[in-house]
C-alpha cells in the first residue's frame, strides 16, 4: 500500500542512461556493467484494497528511478544517490540486519538481505541512482529503487529471477528490512507493467492481466495532480484502518472482506450494525472491489470514458467511508469535475500525495489551470500537474 514516505530524493530534472553512467563513473572511478530503470506508479482504482486480499488496478508512470552497478567481489555494498546529501553510503552485506540502517539508503540494503535470506548468491555492489519519480506524492519512489536494485542485482549476479518473485523480494525488504507494513502492490507495479496498460492485480494469488489503457488513442489524458502536502495523521491513521479492516473480517467470519461479495454487502452491512466505524470501512472495501472490476469491464469493451464515475465514486468512498482524504485532495477533485473532467479521485494512502483526473485531450490544460487557481484562492501549495502515461515496468537500459 502507497502511503509511506518515499525513499529517494529526486531533482525533477530528466536523467539518461548516460547521465547516469557518467555520475557513476565520476562518483566510483570506473564504469558501471550496466544501467537499469523502475518507474514510480499510479493506482487507477483500488485502494487500500491489497491488504484485505482485494483486487487493485495500477499503471507505471514514465518517471523512473535510474540504478548504475557493477559488482564487488569484497562483500561491500557502495550506495549514492544524485538527490541524496551525505555522499556514499558503505555498509558490509554480512552484517546488513533489519532497521540498522535508516534514511534512503535502507530500501536498496534491504533488496541485498532479502535476496540473502532468500538463499541467493549476491556479493558486494557499486550502486548509483537518479530518480524523476516525484516523492511525497503517493507515487511509489520507494518501490522504485527498490526493484530497480533488485533488477540490477538479478543480473549482475545471474540469478535468472522473474519480474513478479523479484517483486516479492522488494516487499520482503520493505516490510522486515525497513519495517514499513505495505501490500505487493506497489512493487508488482514497478517489476511487472507494460506500456499502454494497466495492470489488473488479484493480491491474494498474485495473479495479473494486463489491461489495454490506450489513452492517446482515444483522445484523453490522465493527469496527476500532486498536491505537495502530506499531513502527520496519514501513518497512524493506516494502521487504524487496517486494524478495523481486520476487525470486520473477523466479525464477518471470512479470511479477508475481499470474501465479503458485492451482492451480499447488504447483510455484512447488517451484521456491523453495532460498530459504524468498521461497517464504513467493510463497505468501502467491498465497494471498491467491485469498482475495480466494473473498470476492467469497461477498458475491455473500449469503453474508456466510462470509468469516469466509476473513479468519483472511488473518491467519495475513500472521503466518505474511508475518511483518508483532505481538503487539498478534496478541492483538486472538486475542481476538476467542475471544470468539466470526466472524473477524478484521490489516489495512494490518502491524508495528502496526489489526485488522478481523467480528461478529454482538449480540456487538459483548461482543467489543470481551474486547480491550479482554486489551489492558490485556498491559499495551499501550488500543485504539480502532469501526465499519466501508462509505461513500462523495470527493464535494463545498457
Amino acid at each position: 500500500m502507497a502511503g509511506h514516505q518515499a525513499a529517494t530524493p529526486t531533482t525533477g530534472r530528466p536523467h539518461g542512461a548516460r547521465h547516469t553512467a557518467d555520475r557513476f563513473t565520476a562518483v566510483y572511478g570506473a564504469a558501471p556493467t550496466g544501467i537499469w530503470a523502475a518507474p514510480g506508479r499510479v493506482n487507477l482504482i483500488g485502494e487500500h484494497t491489497d491488504y484485505n486480499d482485494g483486487f487493485v488496478m495500477p499503471l507505471a508512470l514514465p518517471h523512473t528511478t535510474l540504478a548504475a552497478a557493477a559488482p564487488r567481489t569484497d562483500g561491500v555494498l557502495r550506495l549514492h544517490s544524485g538527490g541524496a546529501d551525505g555522499g556514499i553510503v558503505e555498509l558490509r552485506i554480512d552484517a546488513l540486519r533489519p532497521t540498522a540502517q535508516g534514511g534512503w539508503a535502507a530500501y536498496p540494503a534491504g533488496i541485498v538481505w532479502a535476496m540473502r535470506e532468500a538463499g541467493l548468491p549476491v556479493g558486494g555492489a557499486d550502486l548509483h541512482y537518479d530518480s524523476t519519480v516525484p516523492t511525497g506524492a503517493g507515487l511509489s519512489s520507494s518501490a522504485a529503487l527498490e526493484v530497480a536494485t533488485a533488477l540490477a542485482l538479478n543480473d549482475l549476479y545471474a540469478l535468472g529471477l522473474q519480474p513478479q518473485r523479484l517483486a516479492r523480494i522488494a516487499q520482503r525488504a520493505e516490510n522486515a528490512f525497513v519495517g514499513v507494513p505495505c501490500g505487493i502492490m506497489d512493487q508488482t507495479a514497478a517489476a511487472c507493467c507494460t506500456e499502454g496498460h494497466a495492470l489488473f492485480l488479484d493480491t491474494r494469488d498474485l495473479t495479473h492481466r494486463q489491461v489495454p489503457f490506450d489513452l492517446a488513442g482515444e483522445g484523453l489524458r490522465l493527469l496527476v495532480v500532486d498536491t505537495r502536502v502530506k499531513h502527520e495523521l496519514g501513518d497512524g491513521a493506516y494502521a487504524e484502518r487496517r486494524a478495523g479492516c481486520e476487525r470486520g473480517a473477523r466479525a464477518l467470519g471470512v479470511r479477508a472482506l475481499r470474501d465479503v461479495s458485492f451482492a451480499h454487502l447488504p447483510e455484512a452491512l447488517a451484521a456491523l450494525d453495532d460498530d459504524p466505524g468498521v461497517r464504513a470501512l467493510v463497505r468501502h472495501i467491498v465497494t471498491e472491489n467491485q469498482r475495480v472490476e466494473e473498470v476492467i469491464a469497461c477498458l475491455d469493451a473500449g469503453r474508456t470514458r466510462a470509468i469516469g464515475p466509476l473513479l468519483t465514486a472511488g473518491h467519495a468512498s475513500l472521503r466518505d467511508d474511508f475518511k483518508i482524504s483532505c481538503p487539498e485532495l478534496d478541492l483538486a477533485v472538486d475542481t476538476a469535475l467542475a471544470a468539466g473532467a470526466l472524473g477524478a479521485r484521490m489516489t495512494g494512502g490518502g491524508f495528502g500525495g496526489s489526485a488522478i483526473v481523467l480528461v478529454e485531450e482538449p480540456a487538459a490544460t483548461g482543467i489543470g489551470t481551474a486547480v491550479t487557481a482554486a489551489f492558490a484562492a485556498a491559499g495551499h501549495p501550488s500543485p504539480r500537474i502532469f501526465e499519466a502515461v501508462p509505461s513500462a515496468g523495470a527493464h535494463r537500459l545498457q
